[in-house]
């Protein structure tokens, strides 16, 4: 019955005269309540669409359909794209992408299993073999069964017979040529609360010293604590987190966000013997360390923040006056459309987001919606966020493709 809904409102969508009629590729994500019948799903809607060659998708504890979110029910979120068939190419285990067929990657959108050993270095990797080193995706997050979907139309390795397009474990997604504009922003929802600081000393996971201090007294400075109060001090720390930037990096600008190759990672204990801090990350000597905290309001005004970066990369410099009046006067009670038009939009967020998060349910698509106008939209609620060549946590990753090329 779901899958009837989706093609009825798709092919009502195919019909109308500027929407694509035969499709290429096509975008699937499902809610873990509809994990054990992946198959019968994607077998249903490549039947029912054979102009579409390709799909790409995964499972998470919740799907986003344009500006809804569905959290915790059964849900399945579907989105066709008009993409030269050379400008793509899904990859997965039996079909990947340096199989020796000449394709320039140049962005991926990656779903990956977070149980694949060294996931985080295969991730690393992946961005390195792209020539613009942009990957945007998640980690798949499930209750139940972890799967995939890589359908690809270019076939699979010699050797792998039929492949039914539903895998477990590993990577996989689809890459983008160079034709393919795109602009993709990453919101970690965090406000720094200290100054930068220098690892010097680092023990596994435990941060040792800060700019050459104990880094457990590093931090109670920065926060304002005090050990005599052992309770609230707990309190405090509880909601506090690091952000860890590259060697010889801040890990936070001046504009007092995070970007793409910083990572935020929560502390997890402290050591008053050594007068450490304890981290979810193995932190390196060089690397910067900012502490901050992750709330509501942070979140809101750093998503806020990213929306409105890519309003203005896809914003011309100069316009005509009557154009740019014409920008400026805002339609259906949203913000002004931006001037170079949005296709279609992905959004990754973590599964410890969503509305609660943002204050109510859809809260956080309704700021999407806002800033980027009634734009169609889908992605998933992941177990983490893959942005550039890190994957982070509780954060978003926003991305969004456009009619013609773009200046960054």
């Amino acid at each position: 019955m779901a899958c009837g809904l989706v093609l009825a409102q798709l092919r009502a969508r195919m019909a109308l005269p500027d929407h694509a009629s035969a499709p290429t590729l096509g975008l699937l994500y499902i809610t873990d309540h509809y994990a054990p019948h992946a198959a019968a799903i994607l077998d249903l809607l490549a039947t029912e669409l054979p102009e579409v060659s390709d799909w790409v998708g995964t499972v998470g504890v919740g799907v986003c359909a344009s500006q809804a979110e569905y959290i915790d029910e059964p849900a399945l979120s579907v989105m066709l794209c008009d993409l030269p068939t050379p400008q793509f190419r899904v990859f997965s285990g039996v079909a990947p992408l340096g199989d020796g067929r000449g394709f320039d990657a140049h962005a991926v959108l990656v779903h990956a299993d977070a149980q694949t050993p060294e996931v985080a270095e295969l991730i690393a990797e992946l961005s390195g073999r792209t020539t613009g080193g942009q990957l945007f995706g998640g980690l798949v997050a499930s209750r139940a069964e972890t799967v995939q979907f890589a359908l690809s139309g270019h076939g699979n390795l010699p050797g792998q017979g039929h492949a039914g397009g539903v895998f477990s474990g590993g990577l996989s997604g689809v890459a983008f040529g160079p034709g393919v504009p795109m602009i993709s922003r990453l919101t970690q929802g965090c406000r720094p609360v200290a100054p930068v600081h220098e690892v010097t000393e680092a023990d596994g996971n435990l941060l040792l010293a800060l700019d050459g201090q104990p880094a457990l007294d590093v931090m109670l400075h920065d926060l304002g604590l005090t050990l005599d109060e052992p309770r609230q001090a707990l309190e405090v720390v509880r909601h506090t987190l690091v952000g860890l930037g590259p060697v010889g990096r801040p890990a936070g600008p001046s504009t007092g966000h995070f970007d793409a190759d910083v990572r935020v990672r929560h502390i997890i204990g402290v050591d008053p013997r050594r007068r450490g801090v304890a981290i979810a990350e193995r932190p390196v000597v060089g690397q910067r360390a900012s502490f901050c905290r992750r709330d509501a309001q942070a979140a809101r005004a750093d998503l806020i923040r990213v929306c409105a970066e890519i309003r203005e990369a896809l914003e011309p410099r100069e316009m005509p006056v009557a154009l740019a009046a014409a920008l400026a006067t805002p339609a259906d009670g949203l913000g002004a459309a931006p001037a170079r038009r949005i296709r279609g939009a992905i959004y990754v967020s973590c599964a410890g987001r969503g509305g609660p998060h943002f204050g109510a349910p859809g809260a956080e698509l309704d700021l999407v919606r806002h800033a980027l106008g009634e734009v169609p939209l889908v992605g998933f609620f992941a177990g983490g966020e893959i942005a550039r060549r890190h994957v982070h946590a509780y954060s978003g990753v926003l991305t969004v493709f456009t009619d013609g090329p773009l200046e960054n």
